[in-house]
């Protein structure tokens, strides 16, 4: 049997124990496995692009544990009641092979890739940190919010988006959370005074919606929007004097911002500033930016943590998901019952 997480199972899970503790839990667990980033087998994950999307795997291993994700996004979905981005994952023992866990990780994924945001920003953002720009307030935006204030103390939100009903769905979900949340007209509005700017849109285009004038001297900026190849979100001019920071430099190459500047320009891995190798942030006046397009190992760190947290618990249930015949060379003798039933019919 194979312990199953399900969409009820994970939302029951997340609401009772507080969408800001499991962040904040997240946050903690990221930042352990980051600092042993070169223990994990990493390679880009593999992806199927098409005009309207993508589907991807996204695997790797530290040697005891292998993980990967399925994850699709396609921009076009809300138009169709469907929604941008789904996803499941499974954990597996490297000693025999056999899955230990299956889990929804639609729900999972906007909580991982909130949690990798935070604790990033944790270490590159300015101390006293205290307002947050938001371009795009989608179904990432109120997990984000909550991250960020877990980590930095986030208590005032700047939200700019093109649809008026995305943004008056962000403010009715976040604002019992005590957030001071101001809708505002357009996304130079949205980052006036802000000391981190977060962009999150699904357009799969090469688009500007952050200019190089709306980023002032020591903003962090949080770009997860751009995350596969023709998908950006930020002016080049932005990229060329902030401080990038990237997940896994060969992958970003080709999904991030970065693709849209030469392949020369440095970047500095984030596990690197977690571990203390390399500095983060320099001074208060400089700008530092998070090209963020997600990495198989913060799947693998969510899914670690969302196992531990509620195996043996009414949250999971067991799934008939692996063929267990009594002599393990014999796995014919499974259809032994149902052929004798035929015969006798």
């Amino acid at each position: 049997m194979v312990a199953f997480l399900d969409v009820a199972g994970m939302s029951r899970w997340v609401a009772e124990t507080g969408v800001e503790r499991v962040l904040t839990e997240l946050v903690s667990r990221m930042r352990s496995d980051f600092r042993r980033w070169p223990e994990f087998e990493r390679a880009p994950r593999v992806a199927s692009h098409s005009p309207i999307g993508v589907i991807e795997l996204m695997p790797t291993s530290d040697g005891t544990t292998y993980g990967f994700k399925y994850v699709n996004g396609h921009p076009s979905n809300p138009a169709h009641g469907l929604q941008t981005v789904t996803a499941f994952g499974v954990l597996a023992d490297v000693a025999s092979g056999y899955p230990v866990f299956l889990a929804e990780m639609t729900l999972l994924t906007a909580l991982r890739t909130a949690a990798t945001s935070a604790m990033v920003a944790k270490a590159l953002a300015r101390p006293g940190s205290r307002t947050m720009g938001m371009i795009g307030s989608g179904s990432q935006s109120e997990f984000q919010a909550l991250a960020f204030r877990g980590a930095l103390g986030i208590d005032t939100l700047r939200v700019w988006d093109t649809d008026p009903a995305a943004m008056e769905k962000f403010r009715r979900n976040i604002e019992p959370y005590g957030f001071d949340v101001t809708i505002c007209g357009s996304a130079a509005e949205a980052t006036d005074g802000a000391d981190v700017i977060t962009t999150c849109t699904a357009d799969k285009a090469n688009a500007d919606v952050l200019t190089d004038d709306m980023v002032g001297p020591g903003v962090h900026i949080n770009a997860i929007g751009g995350d596969c190849p023709g998908k950006t979100e930020l002016d080049p001019a932005i990229l060329r004097r902030s401080t990038v920071f990237v997940e896994h430099e060969p992958q970003t190459r080709i999904e991030g911002e970065i693709q849209q500047i030469p392949a020369d320009f440095p970047v500095t891995e984030v596990w690197q500033v977690l571990t203390g190798a390399t500095p983060g942030r320099r001074s208060a006046t400089e700008v530092t930016l998070f090209d963020s397009v997600g990495f198989a190992i913060e799947d693998f760190t969510a899914l670690r943590h969302a196992n531990a947290a509620t195996r043996g618990t009414s949250y999971v249930r067991d799934l008939d998901l692996i063929a267990d015949p009594a002599d393990p060379k014999d796995l014919f003798q499974l259809l032994a019952p149902a052929v004798a039933q035929r015969a006798t019919a």
